[in-house]
């Protein structure tokens, strides 16, 4: 009797285990198995009339990687964890703009693999990966999931296979495809938050950004990440703003030529000057041949680009922090793209103490030095006039412009203070001495609230 009891008792603490191991391993287990197990179990009770509590529990479709992102996925427990410290960074709402959002990636190499990894951890809901080219075994030195096992396989769906093992809830959609006109209104229908554009190819890239401009969709577009090695020099502007870089001189060419779009894209591009040039191609004899020979699509270069992984990789990781943070609402200032130096900044420092002197006879109220001269020129203004909202002059052409600028006060009486001076060009200097800040603001108020705006920032940056 004793011995009988004993092995009753282990029975059922081997059942409570299990059932405790089982619904611990459910929790862990990705929602589209789960409903596959529900499914399967489903239909083996059907006959007896019994409900699965599996089933009933999921809640989930069992195709999950189509449709729109759940509204309520930070309600779930696993995905609220997985997102803590984002949610913890930007706050819940913000976060939950993020799980809610539709993003487009077009180009999933070097740059697009990693931009698509980093949304896809940060919980972006919804993501449509599009690239018509196939793993290769060069391009595993920059990829960013892909593994020798991969090679072959398309890269939309390569990425696909990874994304769904790290973030499962997310709804991916991948298409091999190609982007031309023929295929524009299958891969931009749908509203997208965000399209990033990581391609290489000069005809396809100016055609997705033009679409994207005439659709009205907020796109971020990459330049050469090719042949460079410094990843301090990489920045986010304008892309009238972007120099030493071959594709964006290109690109900005055919988008004003072609299609009338002088800038006001966002793009991803390293001030560096590239560190290695084209290389010759050469055939399977190990003779130069001709590229194009070769090329899997018509206009599509074959690999003869030297390519230090590391940076398109943060090329990547750049294009998803700027998504993300645009998502949220996040305030982020990017670094100016302002090629002066220090003399220019010492010029203009002498200008004002000139204009002060001229004006009100002294030079009491200046009160700034070289180095916050340099800080409301640069991150205030950007090294251009108040009144222009777009650069207009880059590299050698904003050396030229400094000549034609001096800091003035906005408040006239306020002193010339870091939070109290604007930069103008000489004419529009002189018209603002002839005018009140009230005149100013009846007249144009957009620009008194840009100005106030910049100001502010200046404030709450040296703590006045």
């Amino acid at each position: 009797m004793e011995e009988r009891l004993k092995h009753l008792t282990l029975v059922g603490a081997g059942a409570l285990l299990g059932s405790v191991s089982t619904l611990f391993l459910l929790k862990l287990l990705p929602r589209s198995i789960i409903k596959e197990c529900s499914k399967s179990v489903g239909e083996l009770n059907a006959g007896k009339g019994i409900v699965s509590e599996m089933s009933v529990r999921s809640g989930v479709d069992a195709d999950s990687n189509s449709g729109m992102p759940d509204s309520d996925l930070l309600a779930d427990e696993i995905v609220s964890e997985q997102l803590t410290r984002n949610i913890q960074f930007f706050g819940f709402e913000a976060q939950q703009k993020v799980t809610t959002s539709y993003v487009v990636v077009i180009g999933l190499g070097g740059v697009g693999s990693h931009a698509a990894s980093m949304l896809l951890r940060s919980g972006v809901g919804r993501l449509l990966l599009v690239d018509f080219d196939q793993v290769s075994v060069s391009s595993l030195n920059r990829h960013a999931v892909a593994t020798r096992a991969d090679v072959g396989i398309p890269k939309a769906e390569c990425l696909k296979k990874h994304f769904s093992t790290i973030f499962p809830e997310c709804h991916i959609e991948a298409k091999v495809l190609l982007y031309d006109a023929s295929t524009e209104e299958k891969i931009l229908s749908g509203h997208p938050d965000f399209v990033l554009d990581c391609i290489d190819n000069i005809d396809t890239k100016v055609a997705l950004l033009a679409a994207c401009v005439r659709r009205g969709l907020k796109v971020l577009s990459a330049t050469g990440a090719g042949a460079r090695a410094d990843p301090t020099r990489i920045r986010v502007a304008d892309l009238r703003e972007s120099t030493n870089d071959p594709l964006s001189r290109a690109v900005r060419y055919r988008l004003r030529k072609d299609h009338g779009i002088e800038g006001g894209i966002p793009v991803v591009f390293s001030l560096e000057k590239p560190k290695a040039k084209l290389l010759p191609f050469k055939g399977p004899s190990g003779e130069e041949e001709n590229p194009s020979d070769y090329q899997v699509v018509p206009g599509f270069r074959v690999r003869i680009i030297p390519v230090l992984g590391t940076i398109p990789a943060i090329f990547g990781q750049v294009m998803a922090s700027y998504v993300v943070t645009q998502l949220t609402g996040l305030n982020v200032q990017p670094e100016p793209i302002v090629n002066l130096d220090l003399d220019h900044y010492r010029v203009l420092h002498q200008r004002l103490i000139e204009h002060e002197e001229s004006l009100f006879g002294t030079a009491m109220q200046v009160q700034v030095d070289v180095e916050e001269v340099m800080y409301v020129a640069k991150e205030l203004w950007h090294g251009r006039s108040a009144r222009d909202q777009f650069a207009k002059d880059v590299g050698r052409g904003m050396w030229r412009s400094v000549n034609e600028l001096m800091l003035v006060r906005w408040d006239k009486e306020k002193p010339a203070s870091v939070s109290n001076l604007i930069l103008l060009k000489f004419k529009e200097a002189d018209e603002h001495e002839l005018r009140t800040l009230e005149e100013i603001k009846e007249l144009e108020p957009e620009f008194y609230e840009r100005v106030e705006s910049a100001l502010k920032r200046a404030r709450l940056d040296f703590g006045l």
